[in-house]
C-alpha cells in the first residue's frame, strides 16, 4: 500500500511541478504581455515594467521549486536514491504549499491564486506522509 501512496504522492509532485513551471513562464518569459500582467492584477504597463524584476526573480523561485521536483520524482524511482528521492520531493512541495500559504495570508483577495500553487502540492505531501507512515 505505501507504494502505492508513494506513486499518487509523486504524481501529485509532477503537477505541482507543471503548475510551477507555468508560473515561472507568466513571470519571467511572457511579463511584457498584456494579458499576462493583468492577469497578476496590474492595471498599466509602467506597473508591470516597475514589478518586472521582481516577478523574473520570482519566476526563477518557481522553475527552481519546480526541478526539484522533478529530480526529486527521478530519484524515487533510482535504487538506493529513493530516500533522497522523497526528501527532496516534500521540500520542494512543502516549500510550494508554505509560499501559497504565504500568499493568501498576506492578501486574502489572491486565495485563487494560492490554492492552484498549492493544491497539488498539498495532496502530494499527504499521499508521500502516507506512504512513510505505511511502510
Amino acid at each position: 500500500m505505501g507504494i502505492i501512496f508513494l506513486a499518487i504522492g509523486c504524481a501529485f509532485v509532477g503537477i505541482a511541478s507543471v503548475i510551477h513551471l507555468v508560473i515561472f513562464y507568466l513571470e519571467s518569459v511572457a511579463w511584457s504581455k498584456p494579458a499576462t500582467w493583468k492577469r497578476f492584477g496590474l492595471r498599466s504597463q509602467e506597473d508591470a515594467d516597475v514589478v518586472r524584476p521582481m516577478a523574473f526573480n520570482q519566476g526563477y523561485y518557481n522553475a527552481f521549486l519546480a526541478l526539484a521536483g522533478i529530480v526529486g520524482i527521478i530519484l524515487v524511482s533510482t535504487p538506493g536514491l529513493q530516500q533522497a528521492g522523497i526528501t527532496l520531493a516534500l521540500y520542494s512541495t512543502l516549500s510550494m504549499l508554505l509560499a501559497a500559504t504565504v500568499l493568501i495570508t498576506s492578501n486574502p483577495k489572491l486565495a485563487r491564486a494560492a490554492v492552484t500553487q498549492g493544491a497539488a502540492p498539498l495532496v502530494a505531501v499527504i499521499f508521500i506522509a502516507l506512504a512513510l507512515f505505511v511502510s
